[in-house]
């Protein structure tokens, strides 16, 4: 695993539902400058993966209404948002909207 002071980390992102379907695989490790954010990681995942595209923010940049957002079991939003910044051994989950009947 990277350390930090290298100038880079690994994050452990959890997807869930149907964005666990856009990317093929429940967790995925991806590498990211140390002083990376929520917002950069959300933009980096809408790029590398098409069925993600528009899914996890707005066209204003802000995350999408209904989507949960969590680092390490808390919800972004109430932390520093898209600011949010990620140390070693941080993992991000996201959950889509889910509807019901």
């Amino acid at each position: 695993m990277t350390t930090e002071g290298d100038g880079a980390i690994e994050l452990e992102l959890r997807l869930f539902a149907t964005f666990r379907e856009a990317v093929g695989q429940k967790t995925i490790t991806r590498e990211y400058p140390d002083s990376v954010s929520v917002g950069e990681v959300l933009v980096a995942l809408e790029d590398e993966f098409e069925d993600l595209n528009g899914q996890l923010l707005d066209e204003e940049g802000e995350i999408q209404p209904q989507l949960n957002v969590l680092k390490n079991g808390k919800e972004v939003l109430h932390l520093d948002g898209l600011d949010e910044t990620f140390a070693v051994g941080d993992r991000l989950s996201l959950f889509p909207p889910v509807a019901g009947g």
